[in-house]
């Protein structure tokens, strides 16, 4: 028993695994979590390890063996990782634009929205959220279509002033041939 335990001297060899796993890793850190590995893995194999084989390959040769095959094995599974990850990023959409941005436009469209009239508002909504037709969104607010068509002009331009940075206010109908303003 004392020969095989002799011939299975693992502290022995741990200076020849660390100077190799060095020259496989060339980083400190790494090499000694390969070392590591490879340990466990002997350790797990002990079962494999003859003293007949060790005659012609030897308890380093053993050892040396295992701690370049965990090497390859960690370097394939790093690759194949590497592999998912270039197929993820191919398949994932280009970065766009932070999520905020867009939650804060869609209040400020919604508050200019909400700023219009009610009935410019009420037939803004027919159209373009319900997806009505002219004739059909006339007929739900009980207006003749031109009147649908000029409230709908009117909350457009509204929303467009708000675009181009001015004020939204309510549109009033102004006075043909006369002024919206009393004179100074």
């Amino acid at each position: 028993m004392k020969r095989d335990q002799a011939m299975f001297d693992v502290p022995a060899q741990l200076g020849v695994l660390r100077r190799y796993a060095r020259s496989l890793t060339r980083d400190d850190a790494d090499a000694e979590d390969l070392v590591h590995d490879a340990l466990v893995r002997a350790y797990e194999k002990r079962g494999s390890f003859s003293p007949e084989r060790a005659a012609a390959k030897g308890l380093r040769g053993w050892l040396l063996s295992i701690l370049h095959n965990t090497f390859i094995d960690k370097r394939r599974a790093r690759r194949a990782e590497d592999e998912r990850g270039r197929r993820v990023l191919e398949l994932a959409e280009p970065a766009g634009e932070p999520a905020q941005e867009h939650h804060v436009r869609l209040a400020q469209v919604r508050e200019a929205f909400m700023q219009l009239p009610e009935e410019q508002r009420a037939a803004l909504h027919l159209v373009a959220i319900e997806g009505l037709g002219y004739a059909e969104a006339a007929a739900a607010l009980s207006i003749p279509v031109g009147t649908l068509m000029s409230r709908l002009s009117r909350a457009r331009a509204s929303l467009r002033a708000m675009e181009e940075g001015g004020v939204v206010r309510p549109t009033h109908l102004r006075l043909v041939g006369g002024a919206d303003e009393p004179s100074a």
